[in-house]
């Protein structure tokens, strides 16, 4: 089992910038990717960034240019620099990692982190 803990999200001007944090812990041999979701009130869960092990990223068209995702493999972590954030960035971003053991890789999730944007 493995567990992922968010820290970074926050309440912020529009135009402002935030950092998020997600640290993996518990059995892992070692990650595919990490990335970030986020939902919004009343929509559906939707990608904000992906990273792979490799270094690959993907972005969502709506945070390419203001987001940068980022993970330090050795310490099982992915960050999110979010910046010129909009009131459409609110949110909660959620951290997910693909965990492999032997052979097996399994997806994992973060409890959310709420990221409100003022106007």
């Amino acid at each position: 089992q493995a567990r992922l803990v968010e820290s970074g999200g926050g309440l912020v001007q529009a135009g402002g910038s935030l950092r998020l944090s997600c640290v993996a812990s518990g059995t892992i041999f070692s990650i595919g990717a990490m990335g970030w979701y986020r939902q919004a009130p009343g929509k559906q869960r939707e990608l904000v960034a992906t990273i792979t092990s490799g270094g690959s990223t993907d972005y969502a068209d709506s945070v390419k240019g203001r987001f940068s995702v980022s993970m330090d493999i050795a310490k099982n972590t992915v960050y999110l620099q979010m910046n010129s954030l909009e009131p459409e960035d609110t949110a909660v971003y959620y951290c997910y990692a693909n965990v492999r053991v032997l052979i097996r890789e399994d997806k994992y999730w973060g409890q959310g982190t709420q990221v409100t944007v003022s106007s």
